[in-house]
């Protein structure tokens, strides 16, 4: 987004680099260990184009500071890496109105679907609620190939600039599936719910 020149671009993380990070989040490397990753993000995009804005926002996303932070934005790119979070960006994007893209990962495998509220369904029509605590292995301890973020992450990129450029046909009621270990790509439609409790008529 930053080498195509996306003017404004804010990076959301509490965390700091650690050495597991880099084989899948390529904006950092060996000297950036310990250091804030919203710094380092900031610094290898500033690197890469001089003339955009990054803005980091050093802290988690939380219920309480969510739809303050989504309104300086025109669109949400969801980089998160637990279901807490990703419904809590479901929600805060659609109640306030901001389209967003989604992507998950796991092992070998990942799954992307664009979110426009109004135009087609979001996550909650699609998985309704969390999982159990405990029924899904998280990335940490089943482990993904580096490349399977790095394929999913640009798939992100090419639907947000189309998203904001107006061109093509974004993932909208659309998820797009693909196992890369046997490089299966499918997409499923995915039906608006009507009674959706984020998107549906009484939110």
């Amino acid at each position: 987004l930053a080498g195509a020149g996306v003017g404004t671009i804010g990076l959301m993380d509490s965390d700091a680099v650690d050495l597991s990070n880099l084989h899948r989040q390529i904006l950092h490397g060996v000297a950036d260990i310990g250091h804030p990753k919203t710094e380092s993000g900031r610094h290898a995009l500033a690197r890469l184009n001089p003339d955009i804005r990054v803005i980091a926002h050093q802290q988690r996303l939380t219920s309480e500071n969510a739809l303050e932070l989504f309104a300086a934005y025109d669109l949400i790119v969801d980089g998160s890496d637990n279901f807490p979070a990703r419904y809590l960006v479901n929600d805060a994007a659609v109640l306030s109105g901001k389209p967003y893209i989604y992507a998950a990962v796991f092992q070998y495998e990942g799954q992307a679907m664009t979110v426009a509220p109004g135009k087609g369904p979001c996550y909650r029509c699609l998985f309704a609620d969390p999982p159990e605590p405990g029924t899904v292995p998280s990335c940490q301890e089943a482990g993904i190939l580096g490349s399977v973020a790095g394929f999913f992450g640009s798939l992100q990129a090419t639907e947000a600039l189309k998203y904001l450029l107006g061109f093509g046909e974004p993932l909208i009621g659309r998820l797009l599936v693909a196992d890369l270990k046997t490089m299966a790509v499918r997409t499923i439609a995915v039906p608006r719910d009507p009674d959706c409790a984020v998107c549906g008529p009484r939110p």
